[in-house]
């Protein structure tokens, strides 16, 4: 995936076992879900002829509707079937670039969730749409993790994939897995810690991979709805949740709808969020009513 994983574990069994239990569990989730690696489900589906219907696997079926359920509901700020825009900005497969696509190249790709359909087990694409999952892959690698330690009998850990984190009962000191949301770089901003006991915590920000051209800074974060990386006061969204997969893909939805209409999607949804903005050369933070909520 392109990061690094961690695993804080409180348990009696070799750590052979359980890191061959963590590897195991993220090579099948590889396996399936990434869009790198030519020989995976995924790659098969994004080459199957138009049309075609392709037989999945339930963890891929199960993010696949789970993506198009977000992209429903955050009226498209979040989209899986956007990998050849993510492609053409230069932060996908295809690999990096140090200029602007043109205006042309950009409308010329098909994208857009309408060109899914789902039906039981199986996918398709109804046009050259190809589907990126990297935007809530990661996550669910987090939850397949702890589920895959949960079936060895492990009780209390704190798993870690490029920053997502899922925590499950207390620390040796019987302390729980106390964790800070990750702040922007140079952000100012009285930390947020909170206490990892059976929930997630993801964070979305538009300082991890850009590119910049002509005295401008692009983004990794595709906004699908312009076809652009976005443009908006946003440094990060943040989003506590029973399931990383779902804080994964929420946080991006959040970042890309920006803070007025991000907010009101987080208090639709309940969502526990931070949104963080970027006021001039400062930073101030949005929290939703679930996460005030919470720290109080």
């Amino acid at each position: 995936m392109g990061t690094t994983w961690s695993a804080r574990i409180v348990s009696p069994r070799p750590a052979t076992e359980l890191n061959g239990a963590i590897e195991r569990a993220l090579d099948d989730v590889i396996d399936e879900m990434s869009h790198w690696e030519p020989g995976s489900l995924l790659s098969r589906v994004n080459a199957a002829p138009l049309g075609e219907w392709c037989s999945l696997r339930a963890d891929l079926a199960y993010v696949i509707d789970a993506g198009l359920a977000v992209a429903d509901a955050s009226g498209g700020a979040f989209d899986p079937a956007a990998g050849t825009l993510v492609d053409l900005w230069g932060f996908g497969p295809a690999g990096p670039r140090t200029e602007r696509p043109s205006d042309e190249e950009v409308a010329a790709m098909a994208s857009g969730r309408a060109a899914i359909e789902r039906q039981g087990n199986r996918v398709r694409r109804t046009a050259d749409v190809r589907i990126d999952l990297s935007g809530i892959a990661k996550g669910f690698a987090v939850d397949a993790l702890a589920r895959a330690l949960l079936a060895l009998g492990v009780r209390d850990f704190l798993v870690e994939i490029g920053g997502e984190l899922r925590g499950e009962g207390m620390k040796p000191d019987a302390q729980p897995w106390w964790v800070d949301l990750e702040p922007p770089p140079g952000a100012r901003l009285t930390p947020i810690r909170l206490a990892l006991h059976g929930v997630s915590v993801a964070t979305s920000g538009d300082y991890r991979r850009f590119f910049d051209a002509d005295g401008t800074r692009y983004a990794h974060t595709i906004d699908p709805r312009t076809r652009a990386p976005l443009v908006n006061d946003v440094a990060s969204a943040s989003v506590i949740h029973a399931e990383c997969m779902m804080a994964d893909a929420w946080a991006t939805a959040l970042m890309v709808l920006g803070p007025d209409k991000g907010m009101a999607l987080a208090e639709r949804e309940g969502l526990a969020a931070r949104i963080v903005l970027r006021d001039g050369a400062e930073h101030r933070e949005l929290l939703s009513s679930t996460l005030q909520a919470m720290l109080d």
